[in-house]
């Protein structure tokens, strides 16, 4: 690192990843400047837009990132969208180095007859949606249908299941979307379906989330016995598994042997079922599901193999939740078998398998779409060692260009800073504190936009 400066990085993405790094960063010896961008005007990621609106504890993260962007050397360029109002090549030229944290933006695809149809959605879509995020605000969700189908077995197939069986004084105290929270309450459903392409021991949804399905103030947790009887390699492996996957079954048979209360709503896990087709005439009517049967393979790998079974299962809303994808940016290499931005331990790499230098990631766009939140801490970290070791040695390209600021500003761009950001944070908590609520989210762009303007800073508005 050059006595001249401090070193100066830009942070591409402001969810949990993009916060542990630029928090790492700003803590080195000598401290390292960063610009953090996103292309939303509100930072946190997935923990503003993705973690479930009853589940504050989770949200109470938002706490160390706010103290990270409080440090000397951050700024925070909202509504600055990477490929449109900056290239790859303007952040290469004004910064030493940057790291890319933009996570995995795209849902899994099932690739069967009928996913299109009206009615058929991404559980990323809606999870958007009953979250506030302006891109999503004033989707058409119909809720009508008495029965939703939700495919997936992980923690957000769970999530959405429970959003669609809270009741209104459930809903009342988070800061779910206002739009969300009347259509769950005005709407018809009655049973959520979830199904499970493997069985009870491969679940992948944690024994937290699984309990709260059993504490639903609205809605019974109905699980079929026969489903739990684990076949021998299931049992073997369950022997040797995880403490979680033990405790899931546990969870899972004490609910199969409740009666069920009689609450308005139901949510019915099922297992070893996959989709085959979603039918309907012009909308969603069905889902068709193949029964599964579990095998073995010779390094003990239980996967789902179709059986001979098929059933029919009326619904008119479906929810795929079968995992999230990363998304190319452009400028920058990306493996489309995985969807991530090669690297080696957070060095990204271009098609030669040479390291790219001065050029980063971490996150879910680093190593896939695993982990929990506190996992991007480790994540961030290793990449942000390297990042310093790399600076260290003297192997960062410097920055050339200008402060960024200036090029926003030429281009007509309305970055929100992190004051801006501020006084959405405001606007919000005030309207929620009406409320009894956390907060009442703006959910729509000009909203969020406005609330920024008003934000002034010598004299001048922060945004024209």
């Amino acid at each position: 690192m050059s006595p001249e400066r401090p070193l100066r990085v830009a942070v591409v993405g402001s969810g949990p990843a993009g916060f542990y790094a630029a928090g790492q960063l700003l803590a080195a010896d000598p401290p390292v400047e960063v610009d953090m961008f996103d292309r939303l005007p509100t930072p946190w990621g997935l923990v503003r837009l993705g973690v479930a609106p009853d589940h504050p504890n989770i949200k109470a993260v938002s706490r160390v990132f706010e103290r990270i962007a409080q440090r000397p050397g951050f700024r925070f360029f909202g509504n600055v969208e990477i490929g449109r109002d900056l290239d790859h090549d303007d952040l290469a030229s004004a910064y030493d180095a940057v790291l890319y944290a933009v996570g995995a933006q795209a849902d899994r695809r099932m690739g069967i007859p009928g996913e299109d149809l009206p009615g058929s959605w991404p559980a990323t879509a809606f999870v958007a949606w009953y979250n506030g995020h302006p891109d999503y605000h004033g989707i058409p969700f119909d809720l009508s249908a008495r029965r939703a189908v939700v495919v997936g077995n992980g923690n957000v197939a769970v999530d959405v299941a429970r959003m669609l069986a809270l009741t209104p004084e459930e809903l009342a105290s988070t800061d779910t979307a206002d739009d969300a929270i009347a259509a769950i309450v005005e709407g018809g459903i009655e049973e959520i379906v979830v199904l499970g392409r493997r069985g009870p021991a491969q679940a992948a949804f944690t024994t937290p989330e699984l309990i709260e399905l059993t504490e639903l103030a609205g809605a019974d947790l109905i699980v079929d016995p026969a489903d739990l009887e684990l076949d021998p390699a299931s049992a073997a492996a369950l022997e040797d598994d995880t403490a979680i996957a033990r405790r899931n079954v546990e969870v899972l048979r004490e609910a199969a042997a409740r009666p069920p209360q009689g609450r308005p709503k139901a949510v019915r896990l099922r297992f070893c079922v996959s989709p085959v087709a979603i039918l309907g005439d012009g909308r969603v009517e069905a889902v068709e599901v193949v029964h599964n049967e579990l095998v073995s393979d010779d390094r003990g790998r239980i996967t789902a193999v179709p059986g001979g079974t098929r059933e029919v299962i009326e619904c008119g809303l479906v929810l795929r939740s079968v995992g999230y994808r990363g998304v190319p940016l452009p400028g920058v290499p990306f493996d489309e078998r995985t969807c991530t931005i090669p690297n080696r331990g957070g060095r990204v790499v271009g098609a030669d398998g040479a390291v790219l230098p001065g050029l980063y990631c971490a996150g879910w766009i680093k190593r896939g779409p695993s982990g929990v939140i506190g996992t991007n801490k480790k994540d961030a970290a290793e990449t942000v060692e390297l990042l310093l070791e790399d600076a260290r040695a003297g192997t960062l390209p410097r920055a050339s260009g200008g402060d960024v600021a200036e090029l926003l500003a030429a281009r007509g761009v309305a970055a929100v800073s992190h004051a801006g950001w501020q006084a959405i944070d405001a606007r919000e908590r005030a309207l929620g504190e009406e409320q009894g609520r956390p907060r009442v989210k703006l959910c729509r762009w000009d909203e969020l936009l406005g609330a920024a303007r008003a934000v002034e800073s010598g004299g001048r508005a922060l945004l024209p």
